[in-house]
């Protein structure tokens, strides 16, 4: 049986729908970078991440091809992730969509490495036939953070950050966003088939002790 993350780390992918501390250990993700509204139709971030799957799948099924990774097994390729902010805000304001800057994330097996990611770069572009050099072999650390399942449209977070940061309040931690801890989200729920009102999304923010 394949390997799936979300049930051997279900403490990192499948929070309650209640805040909760935990800390995140190093992972390696293949990451892609943009700016704007990740809902506008055909626009940078819907593209950007038909390149990050393409990445994905493409070392997922390297077994089937020449090139050998050392250390490979099967496994389910993890959900689709995204780190966001806005310039000159602390948290994020989600009336205003087009200021996003976001990191889309998909994690990596500890086995594959920059030569192996290297090698599905080039892999994806020629079978995919789309341009897949704007992706990037990225080591994200999240260390201490906050988490909770958010149920329910995007729009809706941040009645559940307000928890998250009553929790915080209570329990002597705060928030500790900077340029390289982010609002963090995991997307569990597929938005084609799935009601909004339905759909899962991890939140995690980096915090420390007070």
């Amino acid at each position: 049986m394949a390997f799936d993350f979300k049930k051997e780390f279900k403490e990192f992918y499948m929070p309650k729908n209640r805040p909760e501390i935990v800390n995140v250990p190093k992972a390696n993700y293949t990451a892609i970078r943009g700016k704007g509204d990740p809902n506008e139709e055909g626009g940078a971030y819907q593209q950007e991440i038909s390149v990050l799957y393409a990445v994905a799948y493409t070392l997922k099924m390297s077994y089937k091809t020449d090139y050998k990774i050392e250390g490979y097994f099967e496994y389910v390729v993890t959900p689709l992730e995204g780190f966001w902010w806005q310039d000159d805000i602390k948290g994020v304001d989600y009336t205003n969509k087009s200021a996003f800057n976001w990191i889309s994330v998909i994690r990596l097996p500890d086995f594959v490495s920059e030569k192996d990611f290297d090698w599905a770069v080039k892999t994806a572009t020629k079978k995919k036939k789309i341009d897949c050099s704007r992706a990037e072999y990225l080591t994200i650390d999240e260390g201490l953070c906050v988490q909770i399942m958010h149920i329910g449209p995007f729009d809706e977070e941040p009645a559940t950050v307000a928890l998250m940061d009553d929790h915080l309040a209570k329990n002597g931690y705060v928030n500790d966003m900077s340029d390289s801890r982010l609002h963090h989200e995991i997307y569990l729920s597929d938005a084609r088939k799935v009601a909004p009102e339905k759909w899962k999304t991890v939140i995690r923010h980096p915090i420390k002790k007070v």
